[in-house]
Formats: structure tokens, C-alpha cells, sequence
């Protein structure tokens, strides 16, 4: 996910990697996949509860990383801190499924989302060749192997309600040269065969990434979204893991939406509150920037028709990657996650 052109070649961590440990049922994760110390979000201390679902129907894990935060901060007496971080625990968040377990850990999401009468929110970030070698590197080892992981996150899933944001920079990164042209036909299969598998499912909404508004222009990606099966997906998303205003992001998708079909999309809201970094190294504009704030809260009640939702796909609060002082890709970094809250103010 890149800042702009000029910063294509380093900007490969915006999504966080996925590999998470087995234990899922309510459980904690950092984008990363590696499981953070049993907090307890669910219990007294941290008090998160669902959000209206009328305006937002999606699940609201009680032990997420940013609930374990608010519970140690009570603990400790620190409720000012508490209460700054609660406005990241009380909102859903995407739960990025691992490569080890997904049938197990797309059932355990979706199954205590069902028991709340929610939708679970999963991204799915496991292609081979994935992030071309940068902070989030990794993905399965093949095409066969990713077609058995799809499988397993589809018999997760089931019948339950689930949105799925299928593989972030995917498709960007075989547009913009990043993805070896050897690897190019293998991943529009691999996309093409997840949405299908994926949208046949009973209650599941497949939205295909699609970028953002500062990496180029739509006219330079939407044939390859074709290609990679855009037609039968419920959409596309943008900003996923940036932070690109809302109002860029809808003209951006709106742009594209003309060029494949009049598609539907939503917009990552995460961290886009004060827009996108301007300063320092352009090439590390998109990694942990400073002075950045929490976006608009996740809600199917948007600003424009073709709008799908504003989700929160990337974690509030879990790193870019290993720059400015931040842990691995995906970690859980409460130094940052305080003032992405504390500068989005009340």
C-alpha cells in the first residue's frame, strides 16, 4: 500500500502479516498472527460491549489487544489511558486469519460473532510471494497450498455472516512491478478461485483490495482487477492499512468503481484522521508516521450510496513495521495506539 509513486519500493507493510496461533475462540491477535499474553478484555475492567447494530453490525472482539490494554490500565490506575485506548477496543476491528489454522480460527471469529448476532470482519493475507520480500513477506508456500488454506477459511466460515477483505496489496503489487511477471497468471487464479469459493458461501461478502488514492490512478488497475475476478466479488476495498482521507478515498473508488461494473467498496477509516504524512522521508511516509488519528468509526452508514461500509481493517495500534521506534509488522504498540486516540480527540 503506497504513499505515492515515488515511494512504491518501500512502502510494502501497510497490512499486517498474518500468523496466528491456534487458540482463536475470543481470542486475542496481533495482525502479525502471534498471540499476545491472555489479558482478558471480557472481563471486569475492560467493559466492551457490541455497538448498535443498526449502524454498525460488525463484531466487537472483548479480548482484542486494545481491550487487554484498557484492562491492564485499569489495573494499574491509569484510567485516563484507559479510557483513550477504549476507543479503540469498543469498535470491531478486522481478525487477519493465520496460515497455520483457518478453518479453526475463521470458525472461532465467526462463531462468537454469530453468538453476539454480528458479522464477523476477516482479512485474508496469505498469497505466495506476498508483500515482494518486505516487512510483511511470507504467504503460502504455493498455489496448491493457498488454494487448501481458502478451503479451510471457507469451511470456517460456513454458513455464518462474515465480510472477508481478500489479500491487501495483491493486485497492486502486480501493477505496479513489485510481483515478479513468473508469478502474475498463478495469482489472478489463486484471487479468482478465492472469490468464487468464498462467494458461494451462504452469508459471506467478498470485497477484492484495491489500493489507495495516493498510489496512482484508477485507470491503471482496473483491468487487472478484472482479470483477478472483481465481477463476482461483493466489491473492492481501498485505504487498507493507510491514510488517505475519506473523502480522497471515496473519490478515488468512486473513479474506479465506473471502470468495473459500478462495484461497491469500503474504506479502511482506521488511522486516516488527520490524512496521510507529508513530512520527513518520502519513502517512509507510510511506516508508523507520527501525528496520525483514529478515522471515522466502522459503520454501514456512509456518505455515499456506493459506500459499502468504513471498516477498521487495520488494527488501530499494531505496527507498520520496524521503523521509528516500532515493533515487528503487526505487533501490538500501545506508545502508538495512545496517540492515535488521544490526537482524535473525544
Amino acid at each position: 500500500m503506497y504513499v505515492s509513486r515515488g515511494a512504491r519500493r518501500a512502502a510494502r507493510a501497510r497490512a499486517s502479516a498474518a500468523v496466528l496461533g491456534a487458540a482463536l475462540l475470543l481470542a486475542a491477535c496481533s495482525s502479525s498472527g502471534e498471540p499476545e499474553k491472555e489479558g482478558g478484555g471480557d472481563k471486569p475492567g475492560a467493559g466492551i460491549t457490541q455497538q448498535p447494530k443498526e449502524a454498525d453490525p460488525f463484531w466487537v472482539n472483548p479480548d482484542s489487544n486494545a481491550a487487554k490494554q484498557v484492562a491492564a490500565y485499569v489495573k494499574s490506575g491509569k484510567d485516563d489511558e484507559a479510557e483513550q485506548i477504549r476507543k479503540i477496543a469498543q469498535q470491531p476491528t478486522g481478525e487477519w486469519i493465520g496460515t497455520e489454522n483457518p478453518e479453526q480460527e475463521a470458525r472461532g471469529f465467526t462463531e462468537a460473532a454469530d453468538r453476539a448476532g454480528r458479522t464477523a470482519l476477516l482479512v485474508l493475507y496469505n498469497i505466495p510471494h506476498r508483500d515482494c520480500g518486505q516487512y510483511s513477506q511470507g504467504g503460502a508456500a504455493d498455489g496448491n497450498a493457498y488454494r487448501t488454506w481458502i478451503d479451510g477459511v471457507a469451511a470456517g466460515i460456513g454458513d455464518r455472516s462474515a465480510t472477508v477483505i481478500l489479500e491487501p496489496d495483491a493486485v497492486l503489487h502486480l501493477v505496479d512491478g513489485c510481483t515478479k511477471d513468473e508469478f502474475h497468471e498463478e495469482r489472478y487464479d489463486l484471487l479468482t478461485g478465492a472469490i468464487e469459493k468464498l462467494g458461494a458461501l451462504k452469508d459471506t461478502k467478498v470485497y477484492l483490495d484495491a489500493g489507495n488514492a495516493g498510489w496512482g490512478h484508477p485507470d491503471q488497475i482496473f483491468e487487472s482487477l478484472k482479470w483477478a475476478g472483481i465481477d463476482k466479488a461483493d466489491g473492492f476495498s481501498v485505504n487498507v492499512s493507510n491514510f488517505y482521507s475519506t473523502e480522497d478515498s471515496i473519490a478515488y473508488g468512486k473513479q474506479l468503481s465506473a471502470k468495473v461494473g459500478d462495484k461497491h467498496f469500503v474504506i479502511d477509516t482506521s488511522r486516516n484522521g488527520n490524512g496521510p504524512y507529508k513530512a520527513g522521508d518520502e519513502n517512509e511516509r507510510w511506516c508508523n508516521p507520527p501525528g496520525r488519528a483514529l478515522g471515522e468509526t466502522p459503520t454501514v452508514k456512509t456518505a455515499d450510496p456506493l459506500v459499502d461500509a468504513y471498516l477498521w481493517v487495520k488494527r488501530p495500534g499494531e505496527s507498520d513495521g520496524e521503523c521509528k521506534g516500532g515493533p515487528k509488522a503487526g505487533k501490538w504498540w500501545p506508545t502508538y495506539a495512545l496517540k492515535l486516540a488521544q490526537a482524535s480527540g473525544t
